[in-house]
């Protein structure tokens, strides 16, 4: 055996056993690792759905809380869920590491999920049953029943925010980026991750929600508690075919190194040789299993980082060519992040607004009452379907055409999904307008009655989310993923997660600013309690004109973005093996 192939057997990409020993190929990482931690997030998504997808439910109903206070109640938790993965991610990155930061998360997660329960179920800790259609005129919850609800939802989040940006990481890190194979598999992954989480969505958009509105809410919590529980040990059964990677330093350090250096060197010239920059040598970034970045000609001001002047090697004063290309991709991400939100703005509609639109409608289907929350799953299974197709036979077609091994670019696909979303809401406003028409025909709109339609009705806007789903939400994951920097992986996949977070927070405020700006001078408004006087229709209008305006933003700023120069040479060199390959097979069948 030549040393050569001996070193072959290891990984290449810096990843280490648990106790910081080198890992052998062939009996760690891979799908048979990955496959551990895809049952764990199926179980993770039927906990969190369990509880997401109805909650607002909850808070009419057992809380007593009116439309608008409730759904910003979600919205605001569901942001909140979103938006602490940055605080994990970079625990993760800078001190602890992937799988700690994972495993003591997942603990803070189960907590919260068992106080969760035990407030749901204790009569104590929560306000006497009420049958008003009013919810307004009930008794309200009491401080302390408040404190005890929010409390265990915060510190849910909390947990969420340490395992969310480190799961589908971890899952990514089995497949080493320094071995051709293995970075091919990778391109699938994402595809499959969202395949195999959304099965434990649709449990909990189907059984759990049926649970909770039929049998009880302390079964409807207990259960999700439980399967989280499962998850995690399920997780540390896979322990040892994992591959870890070691903390490489906080990002966000790294990067405000970069921009005061920048910024305190402002007025120093850039060389016109980009070798002239301060830069360490490539066995340095091969002993540590990273890649060393060439500059590039984009946002040049940073490159004044790397300029050396006099005798200072202060970080904050001189940073590696490296450190300053980390911080240029990083930074072109962000107006691709800022075209997500209004998307990220429609999902959160799925459970606050669709959900009380379903309960306005028949839901009988013969003696069996359908659960409002259940159509969530229509977007589950639309996903499921479309990401099977797209996988199978949408990449292979679009491969003859445009030689890429994706299909179309991720930003392509992203571009896609936005053009479906503001389909969704044309149909959405459509569809309420439809049922405000009939409720007034059949007079039940001043009683808030229920309204002589099905409930599948909802159906397209449901199904067709899930198809924005397919294109959008997973092109989005591993766009942030395959671009960000390989030392700030964590931090690249909080982008995802970041970005569903600020569109709840801005649904909270557009629900709100909308309510309140169109009661003004007399009128009744767009959103009441009464969903039959209300006027949703001129809403998902107003969201249809949102997304259209913010694809035209995305198309401006997709013309400007530069890829990341290593993931673009990969995927020419992987264009390659897939043009020799269907050569050979070409050669095979003529033969």
């Amino acid at each position: 055996m030549t040393m050569e192939e001996g070193k072959e057997e290891y990984t290449q990409d810096g990843t280490v056993s648990l106790k910081g020993k080198p890992l052998l190929r062939s009996k760690t990482g891979g799908w048979k690792a990955c496959s551990f931690v895809v049952v764990y997030e199926v179980f993770e998504r039927m906990a969190y759905y369990g509880i997401s997808s109805n909650l607002i439910l909850y808070l009419t109903k057992k809380l007593h809380q009116g439309t608008v206070i409730a759904s910003n109640n979600v919205t605001n938790w569901v942001g909140t869920i979103w938006i602490t993965p940055i605080l994990g991610a970079y625990v993760a990155d800078a001190h602890l590491g992937r799988f700690w930061t994972f495993l003591i998360a997942s603990t803070i997660y189960l907590s919260g999920m068992s106080l969760l329960t035990l407030t749901v179920s204790l009569p104590s800790l929560k306000p006497p049953q009420c049958f008003e259609t009013d919810v307004t005129k009930c008794k309200k919850a009491s401080t302390l029943q408040l404190a005890m609800f929010y409390g265990s939802l915060y510190t849910l989040a909390i947990g969420t925010g340490g395992t969310k940006p480190n799961i589908s990481t971890i899952g990514a890190d089995q497949f080493d980026d320094f071995h051709p194979k293995e970075k091919y598999r990778k391109l699938s992954f994402f595809n499959w991750w969202m395949f195999s989480i959304f099965f434990g969505t649709l449990f909990a958009n189907t059984v759990l929600v049926y649970i909770q509105d039929n049998v009880g809410w302390t079964l409807g919590y207990a259960l999700p508690t439980l399967g989280l529980a499962i998850s995690i040990m399920i997780f540390l059964t896979g322990t040892p075919f994992y591959r870890h990677k070691l903390p490489s330093g906080s990002t966000f350090t790294r990067m405000a190194r970069v921009i005061v250096a920048a910024l305190r060197k402002r007025k120093v010239p850039i060389p016109h040789d980009p070798k002239e920059l301060y830069e360490l040598d490539m066995a340095e970034y091969a002993k540590k299993g990273s890649y060393r970045i060439d500059s590039t000609p984009t946002l040049r001001f940073l490159d004044k980082a790397s300029v050396k002047t006099g005798s200072s090697t202060s970080p904050w004063m001189l940073c590696t060519v490296t450190h300053v290309e980390e911080t240029k991709q990083m930074l072109r991400m962000i107006p691709i992040l800022v075209a997500t939100f209004v998307p990220s703005t429609m999902v959160a509609q799925i459970n606050t607004l669709f959900v009380k639109q379903g309960t306005t409608l028949d839901r009988h289907v013969g003696s069996f009452k359908i659960p409002p929350a259940s159509l969530a799953a229509f977007v589950t299974l639309s996903l499921l379907v479309c990401v099977v197709l797209y996988d199978r036979f949408f990449v292979k077609i679009m491969q003859k055409f445009t030689k890429n091994p994706r299909g179309i670019t991720l930003l392509q696909r992203m571009g896609i999904g936005l053009v479906i979303h503001t389909i969704i809401m044309v149909i959405a406003s459509g569809t309420e307008s439809y049922r405000l028409r009939v409720a007034k025909e059949h007079g039940v709109v001043e009683s808030g009655g229920q309204v002589p339609l099905s409930i599948f009705i909802l159906l397209p806007q449901f199904i067709l989310m899930g198809t924005a789903d397919a294109f959008l939400e997973v092109s989005k994951i591993e766009f942030f993923y395959d671009q960000a920097p390989e030392s700030m992986k964590s931090v690249g996949t909080s982008y995802s997660s970041t970005t569903l977070g600020i569109g709840n927070f801005i649904s909270s405020f557009l629900l709100s600013t909308v309510s309140h700006i169109t009661k003004k001078n007399g009128h009744k408004g767009w959103i009441l309690n009464n969903l039959n006087e209300s006027h949703l229709d001129y809403y998902y209008a107003f969201f249809a004109l949102l997304n259209f305006l913010n694809l035209i933003f995305f198309a401006i700023v997709t013309r400007f973005y530069v890829y990341r120069v290593e993931v673009s040479d990969s995927i020419q060199v992987l264009a390659k093996e897939l043009k020799e390959k269907k050569m050979s097979n070409h050669v095979n069948l003529i033969e």
